[in-house]
């Protein structure tokens, strides 16, 4: 089993008129931030059929998929790595955690952040020191940043919040919509397990925080106290002055 042949599987199940799609979606056009991805057209649940089939792809060949041009090639590549650490010891885990974190700059789009992070990143550091992750919040790769953060996902539903709340102070100023929306996610996961925890933090931070981080974050609380954290947001706004 070689990566040639998970080759072969993606341009059977490619799909042009996906594929257009597709590459409005993730935003492949000149400028954006998924400039010059190529898209084969093939839907998620696909991928993961195609990455169970390749579960006994070797690390070497499963790595050459993770540096495709291709996109679903990249995330095919990346169920394969969760599913392989799913069932693997400690030392074939802590190999995984290095071959993604060295390949990263592979990782380079919000659903190949989303869908690998947590369940790799997340789960390999839940009792380890984390100091990669904020060294990652602070890097000036888009990616990095939401990696960082997104691996947090695994932490609160174990019920941890600290090391969230850390990464979303340190990116609260971020310039990049998707950090704003990654970070209002967790501080709303952190509500649905706390919700004291979220609004201690919101407390402090909310007036400072971007627009959709803060909707992001308080999305599921009642209306009515929605609206009033985003009525003071907006009479807290220097653009009004």
């Amino acid at each position: 089993m070689r990566y040639t042949d998970l080759k072969k599987i993606v341009r059977r199940h490619s799909n042009k008129s996906q594929a257009i799609f597709l590459q409005r979606f993730f935003k492949t056009a000149p400028g954006q931030y998924a400039e010059g991805d190529i898209l084969a057209g093939i839907k998620v649940p696909v991928q993961r059929m195609i990455a169970k089939q390749f579960y006994d792809l070797p690390l070497a060949e499963t790595i050459k998929a993770m540096q495709s041009k291709i996109h679903e090639e990249r995330l095919i590549a990346l169920f394969i790595l969760v599913n392989k650490f799913k069932k693997a010891d400690e030392k074939e885990r802590e190999k995984i955690i290095r071959l993604y974190l060295t390949n990263r700059k592979n990782v380079n789009n919000w659903d190949l952040v989303d869908l690998s992070a947590p369940k790799l990143l997340g789960e390999w550091f839940l009792d380890k020191d984390r100091e990669i992750l904020f060294k990652l919040a602070s890097s000036k790769n888009l990616w990095d940043r939401r990696i960082s953060i997104l691996s947090t996902f695994k932490f609160i539903q174990s019920g941890e919040f600290v090391t969230t709340l850390r990464l979303a102070k340190i990116l609260l100023n971020d310039k990049h919509d998707l950090i704003h929306k990654a970070v209002g996610w967790m501080l709303r996961e952190i509500g649905k397990k706390d919700l004291q925890s979220e609004e201690d933090f919101l407390e402090v931070h909310y007036q400072k925080m971007p627009r959709t981080m803060l909707r992001y974050a308080i999305e599921k609380f009642p209306e009515p106290k929605r609206k009033a954290y985003l009525l003071v947001k907006v009479k807290s706004s220097p653009l009004l002055f």
